[in-house]
C-alpha cells in the first residue's frame, strides 16, 4: 500500500509514520508537510534514509502539488492542521485556510485520483463541552473555538464528499493526545519543560476543566485500524478512557518531577474554555482496538522522553 500522509512532521504525524513503517514492512509513505513552526524534519531524522519513506516540503493548499503526489497512492491520511486553540483565538485565518480549504483541496485530488481511502484526522473538540455522559459519533457538533470550528468544517466536507462524490472518506475524532515529539505549547509538554527549567506552570481558571487523555501511540494504532477496517462515510471516536481535571494532571506532573504545588501559577481562564470532553469509543472497539498503554505508565515515559531530549525542545523554545 502507498500512503500520502499530510502533516507528517508534526506530533501525531511523525509518530504515526514511524508506527506504520514498523508495523507494515511493505508499505510506502510520502510525507507532505509545510514545516510550519510545529512541523520539524528532525522528528523523523531516524528514518530519512528509509527507502520506503519520502519527504516533500509543501502546502496542502497547493492544488497542483497535491494532485501530483496523490497519483499512484492508495490512501491519504490528512493530519495536517493548525491545532492550537490559543493561537486560533488570536488569529483564526491560518486555521480556516489549512483546516478547511486545505481539506477541500485534498478531497478534490482524492476524487480525481479515485483513492481507496481518505482519512480525515480530527478531534473531540468539534463536539464542544459535555457535563454528563460521553459524546457518540451521532452527537451534534458544537465547536466553541475557531480551531474546533475549522476542524468541524473539514469533517463536514469529508463526509459531504463521500455522500456527493463517493470519495471513501472516514473521520476519526480523538481525545487529547500526549507523548514524544509534542510541541511544547500544549499543556503536558509545556508543564514538563517549564518545570525542567524551574519555571512556574500556568494553570487556567480553577483547574477543573476535564480532559480525556490518550497516549499518542494508541491513537496511531487506532488510525491504523480505521484505515484497514473502517467503513467509508463513518466517524470513529478514539478516547483514551482516562478523564482527569487539569489540576490533578498538574499535580501528577509536579509529583513525578519532584516539584511542589508552589510552582503552579493560576492565570485567567481561556476564552470559551470547554469544561469537559468525554468520548464514547465503543464503535472503534468493535473493530478490535483498545488503548494498550495505561496513563500512569505513559505519563512517566513521556516525562522521561523530555528529560532525555532536552536539545529537541530547548531549540524550539529559543526559536
Amino acid at each position: 500500500m502507498r500512503l500520502l500522509i499530510t502533516g507528517g512532521c508534526g506530533f501525531i504525524g511523525s509518530n504515526f509514520i514511524r508506527y506504520m513503517l514498523e508495523k507494515h514492512p511493505s508499505y510506502k509513505i510520502i510525507n507532505l508537510d509545510k514545516l510550519t513552526y510545529c512541523g520539524r524534519r528532525e522528528n523523523l531524522k531516524d528514518i530519512e534514509k528509509n527507502r520506503r519513506y519520502k519527504f516533500i516540503k509543501g502546502d496542502i493548499c497547493d492544488q497542483k502539488l497535491v494532485d501530483r503526489l496523490m497519483k499512484g497512492c492508495d490512501a491519504v491520511l490528512n493530519l495536517a492542521a493548525e491545532s492550537h486553540v490559543d493561537r486560533s483565538i488570536n488569529n483564526a485565518f491560518d486555521f480556516i485556510r489549512t483546516n478547511v480549504h486545505g481539506t477541500q483541496v485534498l478531497l478534490d485530488a482524492a476524487k480525481k485520483n479515485k483513492l481507496k481511502r481518505f482519512l480525515q484526522i480530527s478531534t473531540d473538540e468539534t463536539y464542544g463541552s459535555v457535563q454528563k455522559g460521553s459524546f457518540k459519533e451521532t452527537s451534534l457538533l458544537h465547536p466553541n473555538s475557531p480551531y474546533a470550528a475549522s476542524k468541524a468544517a473539514g469533517d463536514h466536507l469529508a463526509l459531504a464528499y463521500y455522500t456527493t462524490f463517493k470519495v471513501p472518506a472516514i473521520v476519526t475524532r480523538s481525545s487529547n493526545n500526549f507523548g514524544p515529539y509534542q510541541f511544547p505549547e500544549k499543556v503536558i509538554p509545556l508543564f514538563i519543560t517549564n518545570l525542567l527549567e524551574n519555571k512556574k506552570i500556568p494553570l487556567y481558571g480553577d483547574g477543573m476543566n476535564v480532559r480525556d487523555w490518550l497516549y499518542v501511540m494508541d491513537n496511531c494504532g487506532a488510525i491504523d485500524v480505521v484505515l484497514h477496517k473502517g467503513r467509508p462515510g463513518e466517524i470513529y471516536n478514539i478516547g483514551g478512557g482516562y478523564e482527569l481535571p487539569n489540576i490533578k494532571l498538574t499535580r501528577a506532573i509536579l509529583k513525578l518531577l519532584g516539584k511542589t504545588y508552589s510552582m503552579i501559577k493560576y492565570v485567567p481562564d481561556r476564552l470559551g474554555h470547554d469544561r469537559r470532553y468525554s468520548l464514547d469509543s465503543a464503535k472503534i472497539k468493535r473493530l478490535g482496538w483498545k488503548p494498550k498503554k495505561d496513563f500512569d505508565t505513559a505519563i512517566e515515559e513521556t516525562i522521561a522522553w523530555y528529560v532525555d531530549n532536552r536539545k529537541w525542545w530547548k531549540d524550539l523554545i529559543k526559536s
